[in-house]
């Protein structure tokens, strides 16, 4: 694959260096049909925001993927030089699936319920993203979901506050911030490497803006870890 893009990104300015789309296909070399939209391709052109996600962009397995809470999937770009010499090849825009490829948002520095002007929308962190095993498919890299999750560096998902248009050169700024929640590095850390951590899973379940589904999954562990202590 060519790299098309030679540009460093610029840790100064929060910015949309790609806007990237598509629809469920089979992944190739699978021992059975797997479908997914993880493969996306930039936009040249203006698309539409809805609650739901852009125009022009699908998922296959809607009980894991999509959803109101899981509107648009973001990726850093600074993330993608350790991807590019891990599997030891050059990527393009919406490489790991993203709908928009950015900068300025590595996850160390993007609170969950942040509120963002993406073009004529607005959008609000509501979760980390859990890459699935359809990464690594789409790679021939069966350790790349992991990889993520044990960096912690897996990007994040938006909700849509408004509905709007969206283009590649849409102005992309951070409006609102609450100092008091959790980067989505901490998040990461709590779900992934702090599932002891009693005060880290309480934390993040007092913010507001989390997702629902993030929410179920932290007050089950919460849960059976309370019911571990007291028999």
């Amino acid at each position: 694959m060519t790299l098309t893009h030679n540009r460093k990104p610029d840790e100064s300015k929060t910015a949309v260096l790609a806007v990237n789309v598509g629809k469920p296909q089979a992944l190739p070399g699978q021992k059975r049909e797997v479908m997914s939209g993880i493969v996306k391709h930039p936009v040249s052109g203006p698309v539409f925001l809805s609650f739901t996600g852009m125009t022009g962009d699908a998922q296959a397995d809607l009980e894991h993927h999509g959803g109101p809470d899981k509107a648009v999937c973001v990726y850093d770009y600074s993330r993608y030089a350790a991807l590019e010499e891990l599997m030891n090849r050059k990527l393009d825009w919406g490489a790991c699936g993203e709908n928009l490829t950015v900068e300025g948002c590595r996850e160390d520095e993007v609170r969950i319920g942040d509120v963002y002007e993406l073009g004529e929308a607005t959008v609000q962190v509501s979760q980390p993203r859990q890459p699935c095993f359809k990464l690594g498919a789409r790679y021939d890299y069966k350790e790349l979901p992991v990889y993520f999750q044990d960096s912690g560096h897996t990007g994040f998902y938006f909700r849509v506050l408004q509905e709007g248009e969206v283009t590649p050169s849409a102005v992309f700024r951070r409006i609102s911030t609450d100092p008091a929640s959790l980067t989505i590095l901490d998040a990461n850390r709590i779900m992934h490497q702090g599932k002891q951590d009693f005060m880290g899973m309480r934390t993040l379940l007092a913010i507001p803006t989390l997702s629902d589904s993030w929410k179920q999954t932290l007050l089950k562990r919460l849960t059976k870890l309370e019911s571990e202590q007291q028999g």
